[in-house]
């Protein structure tokens, strides 16, 4: 048995028609059930921040005539009616979400004591490189259900542009350096220093573009099979080889100049800022210094606007504590404490890819209805994603996540689709709710666990009150912020 998704409007959810725009919506249609169960996704962005902001909420699931996912239905030999039952939502959803935040939050706090959890300075993958790329899944997955049916692709367009708009401001409200973080009590920066870019921004960028597909890239054909599945999203599947093609094209084909940049000497602010120039002049290099992503972070951004504490001064040639942040060797090359966004344009790009795997994913849920052929459906994709990120690393496409290379890419969408199905598999067939449950709530409130935790805003509250003076506070006493 299985569960078919059938959107239901709510009062901000995207398949509502604006009278101004659209002409009135047809009655929802009722659907004859077998087996399967009726599952109903909303979308209620204005009762809980985290689920609007992130795109990461789920569809209810309302359970009609059945007990459980693995339980028969009685309705074969009983007659009677059955009340229908309140809407649930899909946990396996929810309980990946909490997942990722938590792996989110154990590699923000314990990386920094194990390095080998820690983001991989630079070519390689490690647990927390595994994070971005599942909550970009996650939303495609998300969108796949929220935009199952659309009743005025106009309405839809302004709502999914809005909602990326508020992303991106709360995105530069905490990661633009407006909080110092901790240990200083200080606040306020100075827009001619702002990161621009950072994880928000990030899932913004994928979140409109997945959206956009998912509203106008849609064909009408009836999915009856993978290859229609296929045949109905091709247009969306255009647009990602398309998106690789034009990443792949400008990193490897791309000429990097010389260039430089200049630091301040903090303990001597009235010195004139240090200089370092960075030789490059070649085509195709994917190191630290010469990579075509930092090149256009630098031209379009500003290099004043990039992130100050890059991963790759963790590699050897800039860390003697290397794979951990240390002092800089003696004959450290001059790019070492340059500027770099691990978030910057062109490696956001790459990562709408991953989104519009996670969309594809959403779809299997929407189009087929026995729980055995959507985890064939997803192991299938997931593994030759794996193996072909595996086999180009191999091949000299090296697994990045600072450069967010293909190879990347497929290690991480595939690892993301193995594990949604096993969730899927445990959860929501097998039933396996209780041991989750701590992982589901966490799951439903995203985005405010991740603002007020992994943005530090509840330590730096925390240690905003202290005893006489600013280091007498809980979190030192505790350990934390020394």
């Amino acid at each position: 048995m299985a569960m078919e998704y059938v959107p239901i409007n709510d009062a901000y959810g995207d398949e509502i028609e604006d009278s101004s725009v659209c002409t009135q919506a047809k009655h929802l249609r009722t659907k004859k059930m077998g087996n399967a169960d009726k599952i109903q996704d909303y979308d209620d962005g204005n009762k809980e921040l985290s689920q609007f902001a992130l795109q990461i909420y789920e569809p209810p699931i309302a359970n009609k005539g059945e007990e459980g996912p693995l339980i028969p239905s009685s309705s074969s030999t009983n007659h009677k009616q059955h009340p229908q039952q309140p809407p649930q939502r899909l946990v396996s959803l929810d309980v990946f979400r909490g997942l990722t935040i938590v792996l989110m939050i154990l590699v923000d706090d314990v990386g920094g004591l194990l390095p080998a959890i820690n983001h991989s300075p630079w070519n390689g993958l490690t647990l927390a490189d595994y994070v971005m790329p599942f909550f970009l899944f996650i939303v495609g997955v998300s969108l796949g259900l929220t935009y199952k049916r659309v009743s005025c692709r106009v309405t839809a367009t302004r709502k999914a542009i809005l909602r990326k708009l508020k992303l991106l401001m709360l995105g530069l409200f905490l990661q633009g350096g407006f909080f110092h973080g901790i240990n200083n009590l200080t606040y306020g920066v100075d827009i001619q220093q702002m990161r621009l870019m950072g994880i928000l921004q990030r899932i913004a960028i994928a979140y409109l573009v997945a959206a956009m597909c998912e509203i106008w890239l849609k064909g009408d054909d009836q999915v009856t099979s993978e290859l229609s599945l296929l045949r109905k999203y091709q247009f969306q599947w255009v647009v990602a080889l398309v998106v690789t093609i034009i990443y792949i094209s400008l990193l490897y084909g791309l000429y990097v100049p010389d260039w430089e940049y200049q630091i301040t000497d903090a303990t001597t602010s009235s010195s004139a800022p240090k200089i370092f120039a960075v030789k490059c002049g070649v085509r195709g290099d994917t190191g630290p210094a010469c990579n075509v992503v930092g090149m256009i972070d630098r031209k379009i951004l500003g290099i004043q606007h990039l992130y100050r504490k890059p991963v790759f001064e963790r590699t050897k040639q800039c860390s003697i504590k290397s794979p951990d942040y240390g002092p800089l060797p003696s004959d450290a090359p001059t790019w070492c404490q340059a500027p770099f966004d691990p978030e910057g344009l062109l490696s956001s790009v790459m990562a709408v890819v991953t989104c519009l795997v996670g969309l594809h994913n959403g779809h299997i849920i929407v189009h087929f209805k026995d729980h055995g052929d959507r985890i064939r459906l997803w192991l299938i994709p997931s593994s030759v994603f794996l193996v072909s990120g595996l086999a180009l690393d191999i091949f000299g496409m090296h697994v990045n996540k600072a450069l967010y290379t293909f190879s990347y890419m497929c290690v991480t969408a595939g690892a993301a689709g193995f594990l949604f199905a096993g969730i899927y598999l445990l959860v929501d067939i097998y039933g396996y709710r209780r041991p989750t449950l701590v992982l589901e709530w966490m799951g439903k409130h995203a985005l405010i666990i991740y603002i007020l935790v992994a943005c530090n805003i509840v330590p730096i509250i925390i240690q905003g009150f202290y005893w006489k003076h600013p280091q007498n506070n809980i979190l030192s006493l505790i350990g934390i912020g020394r």
